[in-house]
Parts: C-alpha cells; structure tokens; sequence
C-alpha cells in the first residue's frame, strides 16, 4: 500500500469537481467495467494463455477474483469469480499489509502455477508462496487452490508498512520481487544499504529450480550470486518502498515507483547491482545530513516529483498499444494522494527527466494493469472501480 495516512483514505472524493477528469491533452478516464465493485483492489494481472482473456484482480484483504475481458460494449462483463480465499492466512492489520502481489509463471497456459505475496503475522513477515489452478472454466477462468500453497520466501518485516509487494516474472524467466525497507520512518535498522538484508531492495530468483535447501535457486547472472559480499537474491539495493514496478515490454527494461519519505517521489529503471540510495538519499537529495550523504556509486532517478505535486507515488507501466497514441513509448505513473497521472519517454531514458503531467484526477489510483495485448491500461483505484484511460 501507498504510505499515506489513514485519513487520506477517508478524503471525500464528493467534494471535488468532475471537470478535473478532463485532460489538457485530450486524455480522460472512464470505469472500463461498469458492473464490477472490488474491495480496496490492488492488482490486476492477464493470466497468459487463456480464452478467452481473463483478467485477474487482487483484494487487499485476500481475495483473488476474475472475470473475462469481455467485448467492446460497456457493460459486457456482469461479474466477477472469486477464484482464492486467502484471508484466514493474510495479515491485514497494517494500512499496508496485506494480500500484495501476484504473477503467472511465463508457462502458466501449461502449468497452472501462480505466485502471490502477502503478509503474514506471528511473527510479522512477508511471504512469496506458489498456488496451483485447475482447468479453465467456459469463460477462461482458472480457479487456485488456496490449499496447494508451496512457501517460497519468506522474509522478516519489523513493522507494519512498507511492505512493497510487487511481484513478476522478468523476460528472462525469473521472478523479481521487491519487499520495501520494513517500515517506520527513515529505515531505522538501515536495511536499504545493507548488503546481508534482503529489505530495502529488489530481488531476483529461479523458481524452476531448487538448491541449497531452498526451493528456488540464484540466477547465475545475479550480481552477488557466490554470496560474497551481499545476499545472493539481491538484483538491486537502496530502496525505500518500491511500489509498483513492471518491465517495458518492448525493451524488457524495469521501471519502479520508489515512495518516498518526506519530500520527493521517484521513479527508477532498475539495473542490475544498482544502488537507488536510500537511506541515504531519497530520490537525487540527501536524506541524511550532507556530511553522510556521498553520491558516488548511487544510481540517479529517471524523475522525481516532489510533495507539492503529490505524498504517494503509484507505479504504472511502459505504454506500448496503439489505442492511445500520446502515450506510446512513455512511463505511465500516478499518485494515490494527489491523483495526478504523469508519463515520462521510456526510449532511451536517462536520469533528471521532467515528468508530463497527464491528467489531473480525484481518484485515489493504488495500481495499474493492462490487458494482454497492452492495448489497455487500467487503473485500480479506492473507489472500488477498475478505470481505463481513454483519448
């Protein structure tokens, strides 16, 4: 979940006009599926290889349920198919705990696995567990054994926000995760630089393969796979709560949202070994006093907005379909507090770039999706509505 205050939930979207919908470049928002209503949705993801297209939509407090994409008409799509009850098991007590992240193995057509994160109590810690589905139903729908659970990680969270909760399959097969610093304020144990903690990062694991006692195994091309000088799962260091990243999939690049503390916002494409800094800076200005805020060796963000614009950055994704032509080629990103939708050009991107502001909306937007084709881009937002950007 954004880092926000629990009032901020509460904001009345009533009190603001509609006329903030329209945007300066002709692009507005619409409810993509006028009969669908979810419970604080925080993920939508397109199960590969089924058909017709299902699209499958995460509950914060645990439940997953699907529905098929449908046709063109409004309203094609009636309701919704709760396919996994995960709430006995998800931890929800935090305004960011619970039910997080979800990704379809790159095989899932053929092997039905499906892989979730969530948080979990006694003691407080994040878990990245496998679920298996079972055959497609007449409307695509794969429904998931909630009882075939096979723990894949789990990792130790100190306090209850800043929990991150992204979860995906990169194009090289593997499964990148990313588990924020552990909460508070101001990372207190310093988990975003050190190297033997696997919070404050992102992650990179084999799930094809077990070893060491473990049921995954390290990708050889991990940049401290021999465990040396830091954990071997580390692909990247340095954030704060990456909220929301997904890969371009064109350049197969990796966009994240970090959120930030007090002051600025930022979006990064992660590299391999990379350091984005955090604690010690927090997006490209020190977060500690300059007397310990060195530069040197940390990555600089792609851009930053700071809190003037907005408190809790949503990551979004690299537009490639053709539906909207403003924004192909560009980084679509949100923030849940001020509703803000901006873009930024994903060719070639380098670090200071201003960021478009797209649309300037009332909607508390907690994620995007997209359908298969990348056609659509969707928005899941507080309102319990799956929206859908339109030219």
């Amino acid at each position: 979940m954004p880092a926000i205050a629990v009032a901020l939930l509460l904001f009345s979207l009533a009190t603001l006009s509609p006329a903030l919908l329209a945007a300066p470049a002709g692009l507005r928002t619409e409810v993509a599926f006028p009969n669908l209503r979810f419970d604080r949705p925080v993920d939508l993801q397109s199960a590969p290889g089924t058909s017709p297209e299902a699209l499958y939509v995460l509950e914060q407090e645990g439940r997953i349920l699907a529905f098929p994409k449908g046709g063109a008409a409004a309203g094609a799509v009636t309701e919704a198919t709760l396919v996994a009850d995960l709430r006995p098991r998800v931890l929800t007590k935090g305004n960011e705990e619970g039910l997080l992240g979800l990704a379809f193995h790159p095989q899932f057509a053929a092997n039905g696995r499906v892989f979730v994160y969530y948080s979990v109590n006694s003691p407080r810690r994040a878990r990245i567990a496998e679920l298996q589905a079972g055959p497609a139903g007449a409307q695509g729908i794969r429904p998931i054994d909630a009882g075939s659970e096979k723990v894949i990680l789990e990792i130790a969270q100190p306090y209850s926000n800043h929990n991150g909760g992204q979860i995906a399959f990169g194009p090289d097969g593997f499964l990148y995760a990313g588990p924020g610093d552990g909460g508070a304020g101001g990372d207190p144990h310093g988990h975003g630089q050190n190297p033997r903690s696997l919070l404050g990062k992102i992650l990179r694991i084999d799930v094809d393969r077990a070893e060491g006692g473990k049921p995954y195994g390290i990708p050889a091309g991990n940049p401290f796979s021999d465990g040396k000088e830091a954990l071997p799962e580390i692909y990247a260091t340095g954030l704060r709560n990456p909220w929301r990243f997904s890969f371009d999939p064109k350049s197969g690049a990796l966009w994240a949202a970090d959120v930030g503390q007090n002051a600025w916002e930022e979006v990064n494409v992660i590299r391999k070994g990379a350091n984005y800094g955090w604690a010690v800076r927090e997006g490209a200005h020190c977060f500690r006093p300059k007397t310990e805020c060195p530069t040197e060796g940390l990555e600089e963000p792609i851009t930053e907005y700071s809190h003037d614009e907005g408190q809790s950055i949503t990551g979004g994704r690299v537009y490639r379909g053709n539906r909207l032509p403003s924004l192909r080629g560009r980084y679509v990103f949100a923030d849940f507090v001020s509703g803000k939708i901006w873009s930024v050009g994903a060719e070639a991107p380098k670090p200071g770039a201003k960021p478009r502001l797209e649309l300037d909306t009332p909607l508390m937007i907690a994620s995007f999706g997209a359908d298969r084709a990348g056609a659509e881009l969707y928005l899941l937002t507080f309102d319990g509505r799956i929206h859908r950007l339109v030219e």
